[in-house]
Order: C-alpha cells, then structure tokens, then sequence
C-alpha cells in the first residue's frame, strides 16, 4: 500500500468522492437511510440594482441553517432583516424542513433579534467560536 498524504485541497477535488460516498457515510453515521439533498440558497434584499442585505440558509435532511443575515448598518431596524428571514422560513417550509437552526453571540444584539423573531435558544455552546459563548438558536416552522 501506497504512503497516504495529507492536504488541503479545493472543493471541487472532493466533488465525485463525496457523490459516491456521503450518503451511505451519513445512513451509518446517523442510523438512518437519509436523503440527502443538500442545497443552498442565497437572498438579498435589493433596493434597484443595490444589495441592502443578504441571507444565506442551508437545507439539508429536513433542517434549515441559516448561515448568515448581513443587513447595510443604514437599513437596519426597518424591516429589511425580518422580511429575508420570512423568506427564509417560507423557503424551509416549502422544502419539509421541520425547524431552521442559527448560531449566534450568547447574549448580544442578534440573540436578542432573532428572540423577536420567534427564535428561541435551544442550547448554549461555552467558549464555542473564538472563544465565546454562542446561542444555538431554533425556530419551529411547520
């Protein structure tokens, strides 16, 4: 047998290995037969041809993930953040998703918008991400 190596590759150099591989890894891993149709979506908020805001949510396995909301430091408290997460929550409705999952600050602003928005903290991961305490929040959409 050949001495294996190590590296950091690109995406794409994975691509046929984890189409070949990953659900049956996922299955075993979970104790479950999962169909797994991962997919991404990108939202913006558009005010003509500018980006005001954007989202980012992952779907996969019935979960949705919201990767990240950036709204313009301009337009905030003016809807523009609540109107991409109905859009979000309503895209993970239509895919079967039972709950949408995000991470943010323990404590800081985003909890405290994410809380008006119905999201309630499910967990509190210690010193998680640089060193600090996040809230992994969830809402239910179904």
């Amino acid at each position: 047998m050949s001495e294996i190596e190590i590296a950091s590759v690109r995406p794409e150099r994975t691509e046929a290995f984890r189409r070949a591989h990953e659900r049956d890894a996922l299955s075993e891993h979970w104790a479950f037969r999962v169909v797994w149709h991962e997919q991404r979506h990108e939202l913006a908020a558009l005010d003509g041809d500018a980006v005001v805001a954007v989202l980012t949510l992952r779907i996969a396995a019935s979960l949705a993930h919201l990767e990240s909301l950036i709204v313009d430091p301009a337009r905030r408290r003016r809807g523009v953040g609540r109107a991409l997460l109905a859009r979000a929550e309503e895209l993970a409705n239509y895919y079967n998703c039972h709950k949408i999952v995000v991470e943010v600050l323990a404590g800081g602003g985003a909890q405290r918008f994410f809380e008006a928005c119905g999201y309630r903290v499910e967990a509190v991961l210690a010193q998680h991400t640089w060193k600090l305490d996040v809230a992994l929040m969830r809402k239910f959409v179904q």
